[in-house]
């Protein structure tokens, strides 16, 4: 009996989802950001969610959950019903890089979690401020570090992010050692590089563009594959002399991992009519974001070439957070 009650149980859940999923959506949706609200990430939920509550005719509710590396966000959506009334706005550390920096994670991003869509990506600036290091290209950089190593330092947003693990990559390609620093979040760190206790730090267009520029930072190079609009001068890391050199922080939508694929689909379709909205679109590039869209096949074997690339470089490197 208990055998058959269980399968009774997953039978009628199965019959429930399959409503849901012909109603979607019938209520509000969750869209959890694992920041705090004034950042990048904020900044494109609010902006995607206004157009999606639009399309969808209910509201999208952006719902701030930041801490830990993103995993107190993500472990509340892994847990949450598969419903598709609860949307993760995750990025490189949730689904590629906390696998391997941390020891224990309170979810698995491969079985707790399935991907909608790539979003966004911020292209990675290598800065300076050129009143406390004085060099132009990526060539004197290194050629100033090797005539010190390990007294140079340089800032991040926190351990693990795109920004410090682009640093540790570049570090173990030219052979150079720099000392990390690492801030809680951006804006501190972006403080102490202005002020000059920081010389140096890989820093995201959409924070560092205007103080670049201003004059009061110098960009020596964009760690993207190729020049950006918004700096068509400035050269990338692999024109400098380190080919294949690419990083970027970069987004995606994800949902529990048992929600029904009508609901992924249908998400998938609606946020790839929203970035089409010629303002929308505008509007994040002005930001500072390369607005991105994809299957979530294609999104997930993204996710999954990621997290081999910063593996490798969190085990050269012998990273680890506590």
């Amino acid at each position: 009996m208990p055998f058959a009650r269980s399968i009774l149980s997953v039978i009628a859940l199965a019959m429930t989802l399959t409503v849901q999923a012909q109603v979607y959506p019938a209520k509000p949706v969750r869209l959890i950001v694992p920041y705090p609200a004034g950042g990048g990430t904020d900044f494109f939920a609010r902006a995607v969610g206004a157009q999606l509550s639009t399309q969808l005719s209910q509201p999208v509710v952006v719902e701030n959950r930041p801490g830990a590396a993103t995993m107190i966000g993500a472990e509340a959506v892994a847990k949450s019903a598969p419903d598709g009334y609860t949307l993760l706005l995750g990025d490189t550390a949730t689904f590629a890089v906390n696998t391997s920096l941390y020891k224990k994670l309170p979810y698995d991003p491969d079985k707790d979690l399935a991907l909608v869509t790539m979003t966004g990506r911020f292209a990675l600036l290598l800065v300076v401020n050129p009143a406390k290091l004085a060099v132009g290209t990526v060539s004197e950089l290194i050629e100033a570090a090797k005539k010190s190593p390990g007294k140079i330092d340089y800032a991040s947003p926190g351990p693990g992010s795109p920004h410090h693990l682009a640093m540790e990559m570049f570090k173990q390609r030219t052979g150079t050692d720099f000392n990390h620093v690492p801030y809680k979040g951006a804006g501190p760190a972006i403080q102490d590089l202005l002020g000059g206790q920081i010389p140096l730090m890989f820093l995201d267009l959409a924070a560092g563009g205007p103080q670049i520029k201003s004059g009061k930072l110098k960009a020596l190079a964009v760690a993207s594959d190729k020049r950006i609009a918004a700096l068509p001068a400035l050269p990338t890391v692999a024109e400098s002399g380190l080919p294949g050199f690419e990083a970027w922080a970069w987004q995606a939508f994800a949902v529990p991992v048992a929600t029904p694929k009508e609901i992924v689909a249908r998400l998938n379709a609606e946020y790839r009519k929203a970035i089409a909205v010629p303002e929308l679109r505008q509007k994040l590039i002005d930001a500072g974001i390369d607005p991105l869209e994809s299957s979530p096949e294609n999104a997930s074997a993204y996710a999954r070439s990621e997290t081999l690339k910063w593996a490798k470089v969190i085990n050269e490197g012998k990273i680890t957070v506590e």
